[in-house]
């Protein structure tokens, strides 16, 4: 008998590829940041611009006296919590079969 991918299955890889995805664009900012890549290039503000996005409810979120920590904590709270949740409703999804 062949196999047949279910599709709560894909449905399942594709949450959590794009939650993957969306955690890697902020650890990248986040790398790019304690490296002090150029503001200037267009890469770089891409990177930041989108992390900014996806990070907007929590990279103001500790007030740390050093700059670096705010961005580490604060963009990285928000990867953290796609990772998480993402994986999560993966799992839930792929229960489902």
């Amino acid at each position: 008998m062949p196999y047949h991918r279910s599709g709560s299955g894909t449905a399942a890889r594709l949450v959590a590829l794009v939650a993957d995805l969306l955690a890697a664009v902020i650890v990248i900012w986040i790398v790019m940041y304690l490296l002090d890549a150029n503001r200037a290039n267009e890469v770089v503000n891409w990177f930041h611009d989108a992390a900014t996005w996806l990070a907007g409810w929590s990279h103001d979120l500790f007030t740390f006296d050093e700059e670096w920590a705010r961005v580490v904590f604060g963009y990285g709270l928000a990867a953290v919590v796609y990772l998480v949740i993402g994986h999560a409703v993966a799992r839930f999804l792929a229960r489902g079969r």
